[in-house]
């Protein structure tokens, strides 16, 4: 038996391969499935199943198209309903897959049709348990994402006291728990940097998985200090239960290279929003008039999907040379499959074509405190989480989070020069590159944001402890 797990960190997602004597599993895979299939071809392996845990919110899962290039069978648990074919299992259902079973276990709460699967041994032992979002290291899944009109957070939090209590808990302590998700999905609160445990470590340390809990305390806790989720998490859900465009054509349409007169041309036809993912330092410097700015290095794909509300958005790209097809993958990854082509030569190519640039000044820590002793009424914008910025913040400054910062426009102002500052760098550059494009032309980025603030004489409020805040 081979059990590998599959994670990737800029999605903190773990999809999963399984193996017996030649037949394969392929639990929750990402969109693009040729590592898949380059794992079975390698181990001589046939993938018999496509296991999917509950229709994934944060990303568009690659399970119709293994199943197309396989002939392998999806398998969603009870409540699954879908356009395509596939295979609705039955709570304690049994799937043999070479010398060991797969236990189908219905576990709602996270979603109705939320389901985790056991995997017993050739001898019969339980061994791992792959739980979706249903229980994480550290954290439980969040409620809310299922929840209509008939079926409130509550209920769905009621559940999942349920399934946990019923039907994860009273498993051995030695199963392996794996999770889809670790820290930094928006799946859950308060997910480890780890990405597997033993249940029974979780039993000791997971505050859900608490024995003297209520199904009262539970449902409060869980539901306490929920953000709204990113809006394009239904859209991505839909895509898991319709069906979606063949990953090869995304990318075929998305990689077509343009020189700067052609790009120029599509910007001003079609409308489509210019995305440059360069890095935050180098986009400063010059950028195509309007474009926003979301580094590929940093935090992606949730940004783009928090920023750009309509996944049918057309996209043009401008990237670091080498980097097109790895921008158009991971925009694909969580449902953005109108990219209509990248700038050929990268912003290089446009500046030599002679087109027209812009650029916004980018100070370094020690030169922000040079300004701010001069003038301590200083415009300063602190674009991080209200948690950070309520754990401490520049005195003066005010927050204006860049998950909502068309929320903030009225309290920026266009005619005095303004100072954004994130954690490091990159969240105030993507909201610099935003309120430009929307004619703010008074803007002033601060390098290292609050990390090199911190380094200065600036004067901060008291630092609370981040946990301690709701």
């Amino acid at each position: 038996m081979l059990v590998e797990q599959i994670y990737t960190g800029c999605l903190a997602q773990g999809a999963y391969y399984i193996e017996s004597n030649q037949e394969a599993v392929i639990i929750d895979p990402l969109r693009e499935i040729q590592p898949y299939l380059a794992k079975a071809e390698s181990r001589s392996a046939k993938i018999k199943y496509v296991l999917e845990t509950h229709f994934h919110a944060d990303f568009v899962s690659g399970h119709v198209d293994l199943a197309k290039a396989t002939g392998a069978q999806i398998v969603f648990g009870p409540n699954a309903v879908t356009t395509y074919d596939a295979y609705i299992a039955i709570d304690g259902e049994e799937l043999k897959v070479g010398d060991v079973t797969i236990k189908v276990l219905h576990t709602p709460g996270h979603t109705m049709e939320s389901t985790t699967f056991l995997l017993k041994d050739e001898y019969g032992k339980d061994y791992a348990l792959f739980s979706g979002d249903t229980l994480f290291i550290g954290d439980v899944g969040r409620p809310d994402l299922a929840a209509k009109s008939d079926l409130t957070q509550d209920q769905l939090a009621g559940h999942l006291f349920d399934s946990l209590r019923n039907k994860i808990m009273p498993l051995a302590d030695d199963v392996l728990v794996y999770p889809a998700h670790g820290a930094g999905s928006a799946c859950g609160k308060n997910m480890s940097k780890e990405t597997f445990d033993t249940l029974g470590h979780q039993k000791e340390t997971n505050y859900a998985l608490r024995q003297d809990m209520t199904r009262e305390e539970f449902i409060k806790e869980v539901t306490d200090g929920l953000t709204p989720p990113p809006s394009y998490f239904p859209l991505n859900a839909q895509m898991n239960k319709q069906g979606y465009d063949n990953i090869a054509d995304v990318l075929e349409k998305g990689l077509q290279a343009l020189s700067p007169e052609a790009f120029e041309a599509a910007a001003n036809e079609t409308g489509a929003l210019v995305l440059d993912t360069r890095k935050p330092e180098d986009f400063a410097k010059g950028f195509i008039p309007n474009a926003i700015n979301i580094g590929i290095d940093g935090n992606f794909a949730p940004w783009v999907g928090t920023l750009i509300p309509d996944i049918k958005q057309q996209i043009l790209l401008v990237t670091e040379e080498g980097r097109e097809e790895e921008v158009v993958t991971r925009l694909a990854r969580v449902g953005y499959d109108y990219s209509i082509g990248y700038l050929q030569g990268g912003f290089k190519a446009w500046q030599a074509a002679g087109k027209e640039t812009d650029a916004i000044p980018s100070i370094s820590p020690s030169e922000f405190e040079q300004r701010y002793q001069q003038n301590p009424t200083l415009k300063v914008v602190d674009v991080r989480k209200p948690s950070e910025y309520q754990s401490e913040h520049v005195e003066t400054a005010s927050n204006a989070p860049l998950d909502y910062l068309n929320d903030y426009l009225a309290e920026i102002p266009k005619d005095q020069q303004v100072y954004l500052h994130c954690a490091g760098g990159y969240r105030s550059m993507i909201a610099a590159s935003i309120l430009k494009a929307r004619g703010y032309d008074n803007l002033v980025n601060v390098q290292e944001g609050f990390k090199g603030i911190s380094g200065t004489s600036i004067p901060r409020t008291a630092f609370v402890c981040p946990s301690t805040l709701k």
